[in-house]
């Protein structure tokens, strides 16, 4: 007897009303992504719970869609036009983030930046300047460092001492000023500050003259930070106390946004 189209569809949705296919192969691609962009189906498997042929199905699906690569050695790696969805995903991230910063604007009088962790560098993907005639000015999408940073500490302080030390020394630490930090141990030591403290500083250590203050945003969908710079002389350890709350209530107020969905179609 054939299967009819009403039995085929309910069988495709979710208990609540979405499509369970899609649904399994986002949960797919966030596991993929989780255990380093590379799975073998039976990980996928013991991780999610889903029988082998539903993910052998799913996966087929997302080659063929390019969102999913199968390797020489079988394996499965995420694909290449997710790069395309995640570039534009950060775009939007800091149109989203700049009602946020602005307020951070007025309530600090400091430039409020948002950044995010993209492979092993810090990217600028969001600014609003301080109204101050002397001001600090990051160009949207310069890519830096993390160690020379405010927002890199800020970002890097809850991954595993391991993953930093490979980081690290995968880029290098050079010196932007005398009073980068230079080496592992060193950078290490300010994140354990930053996690006692609650927030990150870079005190002259990406430019001379310019002190920034950075905080995470919670629960980001990918490692994002905020933060504040201005001139030395106006970002003084007085300032600091006031600053830093105003920083991590807007970096709150900012998650809970990120995290909040719409109504649903």
């Amino acid at each position: 007897m054939p299967t009819s189209s009403a039995s085929t569809t309910d069988s495709a949705k979710s208990n609540g009303g979405g499509v369970q296919s899609l649904e399994r192969a986002f949960d797919l691609l966030e596991r993929m992504a989780d255990a380093g962009g590379e799975v073998g189906l039976s990980e996928l498997s013991a991780s999610s719970g889903l029988p082998l042929p539903t993910i052998h199905r799913l996966m087929r699906t997302l080659v063929a869609c390019g969102y999913v690569r199968q390797q020489p050695n079988r394996r499965y790696a995420l694909g290449p036009r997710l790069i395309r969805l995640g570039e534009s995903s950060a775009r939007l991230l800091g149109t989203w983030a700049r009602p946020y910063l602005a307020r951070l604007v007025e309530e600090t009088g400091e430039t409020a930046n948002m950044a995010l962790l993209d492979g092993d560098e810090i990217v600028y993907v969001a600014q609003v300047p301080s109204k101050h005639s002397m001001r600090m000015f990051t160009e949207v999408g310069r890519r830096v460092l993390p160690h020379s940073t405010g927002v890199g500490k800020a970002l890097l302080a809850s991954f595993p001492p391991e993953e930093v030390r490979a980081l690290l020394s995968r880029t290098g630490m050079p010196a932007a000023t005398e009073k980068t930090i230079t080496t592992a141990d060193g950078f290490l030591a300010a994140l354990e500050d930053v996690r006692l403290q609650g927030y990150a500083v870079d005190d002259n250590e990406q430019e001379i003259g310019v002190r920034c203050l950075a905080v995470p945003v919670p629960d980001s969908p990918t490692p994002a930070a905020v933060s504040i710079s201005g001139p030395a002389g106006r970002v003084t350890e007085a300032a600091t106390d006031k600053i830093v709350p105003v920083l991590q209530q807007v970096a709150l107020e900012l998650s809970q946004a990120l995290a909040s969905s719409g109504p649903a179609a």
